[in-house]
């Protein structure tokens, strides 16, 4: 997957549309889940505000949604409990 795509959209929609990518911003440590700015920041914005490379956040949010696509959603979730318990 290409994921040039998700730097303009925003970090809520990312969460709403592919849930396994929540693990990504909890193994990043951060509180985007929730936030009332997630609807307005994109995750351009969000690497940025929180100074991680936006590439780096970018392959990850795609390889998380490559993961539930390919692994199917008892996979994903699997992933997404060992992510927020800091597992991975």
């Amino acid at each position: 997957m290409r994921y040039e795509q998700f730097s303009d959209l925003c970090v809520s929609e990312i969460m709403e549309r592919w849930p396994t990518t929540i693990g990504v911003f909890i193994d990043f440590r951060m509180h985007c889940i929730g936030c009332p700015i997630g609807v307005f920041h994109t995750l351009a914005d969000a690497a940025e505000e929180h100074g991680i490379p936006l590439n780096t956040l970018e392959r990850e949010v795609a390889l998380a949604i490559d993961e539930s696509i390919t692994a199917g959603p008892a996979r994903a979730r699997r992933r997404s409990a060992r992510a927020g318990a800091g597992l991975l």
